[in-house]
């Protein structure tokens, strides 16, 4: 890009609203996001209701989290636990992406009828402050709260459900507000067709369906050599990922199949429960829990067999980006249809039915007694590094953006 058509961009600025950094699906495409915006010549701001213990890196972000109050611009935000973190707003690189605070404080809190009005004033009060061309919010409420305090303004706003809708709006309030709203905004972004039909006729008009670029730290050559027996499953553990039931298929599968491991990338509120049913399945030994890490593509690539085998999913970045590294996988046919768009069953990968264990067994057997059908999916799962290249998502969101602002 020229820097005339950088200084040009600079003029419109894209306020990105979330309600944190951490480190989710979600999160990591909305910094891309970011990033891809900043390098262009955007101006870009983080509108955050709080600060993660552990967030993504931004590599432009303007802000640091400090120690203590002193500092350029320090501001007090909040946590995940609701406690105080200092953060100083300039103490990143000068002029990068920048970030606002929209949680209310423990002595700005008194109830909470009166700490949903508050909430709702001050994240009124942030869009008159930083005046932003557009609005692109992310999940569930937070598009809620995004249409009913800058439609008043006349900010166009684009809201995106990341997973499947009936996910993000189970409550009846927020589903009905949802689809009331969800008319009123500038432009909707889904990433399936199936996501799209949650939706009534006259929000369906504004949908736009944009797909997840692929983190470039997988866009890299296959490996070439011969794969560890292991079974991988990255992101976070709950009962949606179903972690338990890959243990209890590859259990079965490993009496027929000996000599295979199970590593489990991530952390979450199931994980106690998860290490527990190794031991009761007596395979403890044979399953190893990894935890939040570091550089998970160079952990993975030379792996056996990727599993994703959630009950719920909107496109998974995970099954993707295994899927970018040549590994053979298998995957859950989630209801709104994410990674039936990305496998062709027995082509580049293998699909079974949610929650289905016979069929996660089955598919586990055919993986590990065949290796060479492996490498055939995997060899053929690259095909995503040109579907779905972060240049050539990143200019779809961008040409769809610009259409938005003045």
């Amino acid at each position: 890009m020229t820097e005339k058509s950088k200084s040009e961009n600079r003029q419109k600025h894209i306020a990105m609203y979330i309600s944190s950094l951490q480190k989710g699906g979600a999160e990591r495409v909305m910094v891309n996001l970011a990033e891809y915006f900043y390098s262009q010549g955007y101006k870009v701001t983080f509108v955050t209701t709080y600060i993660a213990d552990v967030e993504y890196e931004v590599k432009d972000a303007a802000w640091k989290r400090c120690s203590d109050n002193t500092g350029k611009k320090v501001v007090t935000a909040l946590n995940h636990s609701e406690k105080p973190v200092y953060v100083d707003l300039l103490g990143g690189k000068e002029d990068g992406i920048q970030r606002v605070f929209s949680g209310l404080l423990k002595e700005e809190q008194t109830g909470r009828i009166s700490n949903f009005s508050k909430r709702m004033d001050k994240l009124t009060q942030i869009w008159m402050s930083i005046k932003p061309d557009l609005i692109l919010s992310f999940i569930g409420k937070n598009n809620v709260m995004a249409l009913m305090t800058a439609g008043q303004l006349h900010i166009p706003v684009v809201v995106s459900c990341r997973a499947n809708p009936r996910m993000e709006y189970e409550q009846r309030g927020t589903r009905y507000a949802a689809m009331m709203l969800y008319r009123k905004a500038a432009g909707v972004v889904l990433q399936t067709n199936g996501a799209k039909d949650y939706f009534p006729k006259a929000v369906q008009k504004k949908v736009t369906l944009l797909p997840n670029s692929l983190n470039p730290e997988f866009m890299r050559p296959r490996f070439d050599g011969d794969r560890e027996k292991t079974i991988v499953m990255v992101g976070r553990i709950d009962d949606n990922k179903n972690h338990a039931m890959v243990l209890r298929a590859f259990a079965q599968a490993d009496k027929k199949y000996p000599g295979f491991k199970v590593k489990f990338y991530g952390d979450g509120p199931s994980a106690k429960k998860v290490r527990k049913l190794a031991e009761e399945l007596a395979i403890e030994d044979l399953v190893s829990f990894e935890g939040v890490v570091p550089n998970v593509a160079d952990r993975i690539q030379s792996a056996g067999i990727f599993v994703l085998a959630s009950d719920e999913e909107g496109m998974p970045n995970a099954l993707m980006e295994a899927m970018s590294l040549g590994l053979p996988c298998i995957s859950t046919d989630c209801p709104c249809g994410g990674p039936a768009d990305l496998i062709r069953d027995g082509h580049n990968g293998l699909l079974v039915p949610v929650g289905d264990q016979e069929a996660m067994t089955k598919a586990l057997e055919k993986l590990m007694s065949n290796r060479r059908f492996g490498e055939d999916l995997g060899k053929r799962a690259m095909q995503i590094q040109k579907d779905y290249a972060p240049d050539k998502i990143n200019a779809k969101w961008k040409a769809y953006l610009d259409s938005f602002m003045k």
